[in-house]
């Protein structure tokens, strides 16, 4: 099992790594507004990356149509956690660095554009129509 996801897990050690650098050149977040910046397509970048990477861990499952629904959820759900988990991680243990809720809103999304981008990529091997 875990060789098929062995892109997915070296993906999640880069990002730890990456997280755990000392930011102090890194704009801090102020407003909502802020949150639009290019900082937030590197964190919808990440994420997408790594929910598309467990989706590709568990394809032989999705292109059969077994579990979708639930390989989903695992990808997207896992994908945000660990966003979540390197926010908090940034907050009180990394030096220099900030976590917060846009960061964490972010990976979220990233992590659905990754299923929605792996969904986009093999739709024609799951036999799901063309959106247009």
């Amino acid at each position: 099992m875990l060789t098929r996801l062995w892109p997915a897990l070296l993906w999640a050690a880069i990002v730890l790594l990456l997280t755990g650098l000392p930011g102090n050149v890194f704009p801090e977040i102020k407003s909502f507004w802020d949150w639009l910046g290019p900082d937030k397509v590197v964190h919808l970048f990440i994420f997408g990356v790594q929910s598309f990477l467990i989706l590709w861990g568990f394809r032989d499952g999705f292109f059969a149509g077994r579990d979708r629904k639930l390989l989903t959820w695992a990808a997207v759900v896992s994908s945000s956690f660990y966003g979540l988990l390197t926010e908090v991680l940034q907050r009180y243990v990394f030096v220099g660095r900030s976590g917060n809720v846009y960061d964490f809103l972010a990976d979220t999304i990233g992590a659905l554009l990754g299923w929605l981008l792996f969904l986009w990529i093999f739709r024609k091997k799951m036999k799901i129509p063309d959106f247009g």
